[in-house]
Formats: C-alpha cells, structure tokens, sequence
C-alpha cells in the first residue's frame, strides 16, 4: 500500500470516531443526568463490569472515577459469576458495559445484581437489549459504524463508551466539589501531586545548615559563614533570632563595587533590610512563583513573629519536582 493510502484509512477512522462522538452529545439527555444521580447516591464504591474490549474500557473508566472523587474499582464479569461477586455489595452501585447488551457473562450476573437490589447503570450500543432494559438506568453508546473497515473489530463503539465514561467522570467530579488538592491526594507520586501537596517545611533548611550571622558581624567573617552553608547567601538576624535582612553573593559584588573593606565592614552596613519570606506551612509551588516574580533564588521562612525557621532553595525545589 502506498503511503496516500495507508494515511487516507487513518484518516477515515479518525473522522468515524469523532462523528460518534459528536452524535453522543444530544445523548447527554434526562438519563445521562439520571445516572449521575444513581452514582452520586451510591454509598460504597461504584463497581465496573465489562467483557473483552470493554472490559478495558470499563477498567479505565474505573480509574477516572476513582482518581477523581467516586470510589471504583473495576470487576471481571466472568470472574465474577466464579466468586468475585462476594466484592459486590447491597451498598454499591454497578456500572456495566457491553455494546451488544446481550454478553453472556454480565447477563448471568443480572438476577443476582436485582435479588440484591444493587442499582445497575448500563452503557450499551442497543437500546433493546437485554442489559438495557433490566438496568435501573440507560445510556445509548450506540455508533453508526465502526472505525475498523470490517465494520468488524470495536473501535467507534469502544472510544464512545470511553467518553461517555469520561462524561460521567467529569459531571460527579463538579458535583462533588472536587478541587485540585482532592486529586493530588489520590495522585502524590505526579508532578501535580507534588506541586499541591509538597510544602516549604518539607524541603528547607534548618538548623546547622542555616547560615545566620548578627548586624555586627565583620563582613569578612559572614563571607565565611556564606561558604560553609554553600547557600550563596546569609540571614541577618537579631539576638531574638528575628529577621533583619540578608547579605547575599549580589550584594558582595555591589559592596566591591563601592570600594568597601571587607575585613572591617560589619553586615549591618551593607545587608539588604527586610529580604523576601515566606511560612514554613505554604505551599512549596507558591515559593517557586514568588521565587520567579522577584527573580531570586531562594527565600527566607519565617514564623509569625519573624524569627527564622529555614531557607527554601530553588535548587531544592527542582530536586523535589515541584519546579
């Protein structure tokens, strides 16, 4: 095949699966919002089912729900019928898919799923369907053709089922009042979770790594603290350990630049008066964005008498993912 014609077939899927996916917007109907009804009201955990295809489908449609505020999990109908049914519960609701409506091993489940009274949502490509007609509520997930040019292998009917669960997903996500630090509790290994969960506490320095000198410090001796902590810089700070300001490598290249002594000049003379800070309990992201609108590297974290609890680094912020 030539490449013309191998990149017209992928075009021709592509413009099959979004025109089912347009035609499933005048489906988001009374029953979709029903649904959503049905899994706001579940108690437990919503529990997805579904054979082959769209028991992939269904186990992704699991995960989106669950990492966005709708406790899920996905079960094998055909396991299910061989004692995994014990997972399902009076409290829970399920979620089953099947384009034919008329798959065996979810059909087996359906008079135990109604002996005890579990709320069933189904997806479907036939309205008429067995499914379809014992679930508590519907949603047509029907296509006119599939992508494949067979009109053989589920395609079409797969990515609509996929949307229609995104949907889903996305309406009980708004109606819970999901926010993003909700998603970051369910995802705290992602860059997400790291930018909305890590703190400053988590990632600056304290204690003997904190290079603090008094107003009365010879600059040649501050200088030295300054390499020791390897921090390019220096708090200033009174007997109380409250925050006077900050003597930093820029500083030093100013203070030559004035022609000053640097072995009797003391820090108070030259330092830079109050300095950027932040609290040691705001978020790790919010030091990067005050780091990045002052164009500094570092800040000082303080508490709420201005004593000096640490120093947060860009370099530290990288390490930790947060940048």
């Amino acid at each position: 095949m030539t490449d013309e014609s191998l990149q017209a077939l992928g075009r021709r899927a592509l413009e099959i699966e979004r025109d089912a996916l347009t035609a499933l917007i005048d489906r988001i109907d009374p029953a979709f919002a029903a649904a959503c009804h049905v899994l706001l009201g579940c108690k437990a955990r919503v529990v997805v089912t579904g054979m082959g295809k769209s028991g992939h489908i269904g186990s992704k449609i699991a995960a989106t729900l669950a990492s966005t505020g709708t406790p899920a999990f996905y079960v094998h109908p055909g396991e299910a019928s061989h004692g995994d049914l014990g997972m399902i519960t009076r409290d829970d609701v399920v979620l089953a898919m099947s384009n034919s409506g008329e798959t065996a091993e979810i059909l087996t489940l359906l008079p135990l799923l109604k002996r005890m009274r579990v709320p069933l949502v189904a997806m479907t490509g036939r309205p008429t369907s067995t499914l379809a007609r014992t679930a508590d509520v519907h949603l047509d997930v029907s296509v006119a053709l599939e992508a494949c040019p067979l009109n053989l292998a589920p395609t079409a009917s797969t990515t609509a089922t996929l949307a229609m669960g995104d949907a889903l997903a996305v309406a009980l996500l708004d109606a819970r009042g999901f926010k993003p630090e909700d998603f970051a509790l369910s995802h705290p290994g992602g860059t997400l979770g790291r930018r909305l969960l890590l703190k400053v506490a988590d990632v600056m320095h304290t204690g003997d790594r904190l290079p603090r000198v008094h107003a009365d410090t010879p600059l040649r001796d501050a200088l030295l603290v300054m390499t020791r902590k390897g921090l390019g810089m220096t708090v200033v700070v009174d007997d109380d350990d409250r925050v006077e300001g900050l003597f930093t490598d820029g500083d030093l290249r100013r203070v030559l630049d004035q022609g000053h002594d640097v072995r009797t000049v003391s820090l108070g003379t030259v330092m830079t008066p109050g300095g950027k800070r932040i609290a040691a309990d705001a978020l790790a992201a919010e030091a990067v964005a005050r780091m990045e609108e002052h164009k500094i590297t570092a800040l000082m974290v303080v508490d709420d008498q201005h004593r000096l609890q640490g120093i947060v680094h860009m370099h530290e912020l990288l390490r930790a993912g947060v940048v």
